[in-house]
């Protein structure tokens, strides 16, 4: 009977969540996107106070940089030091 009801519940939540997966899914990507373009708007020209502390997150990010650019409609990097294309 347990689970049952588990599955009920599990099932019931599927059917709420469902409509609204591609507009999560689209607002996380805007997210990224928007962190992506902080943390490289020093490169860009944009000036950034904390320039220095996100140094660090650059190995991490640099994995993603090549489909943020070319979903921002940039066909190449647009930046001299990150070359990815």
């Amino acid at each position: 009977m347990r689970d049952k009801l588990k599955t009920l519940i599990q099932w019931y939540d599927e059917m709420l969540s469902l409509p609204h997966r591609s507009e999560v899914a689209r607002e996380l990507r805007d997210e990224d996107d928007l962190f992506m373009l902080l943390l490289y708007s020093e490169m860009v020209g944009i000036p950034n106070p904390v320039y220095y502390y996100t140094l660090e997150l650059y190995p991490y990010m640099l994995e993603k940089f090549h489909d943020w650019h070319l979903r921002m409609g940039m066909e190449k990097s647009p930046l001299d030091g990150i070359r990815c294309c």
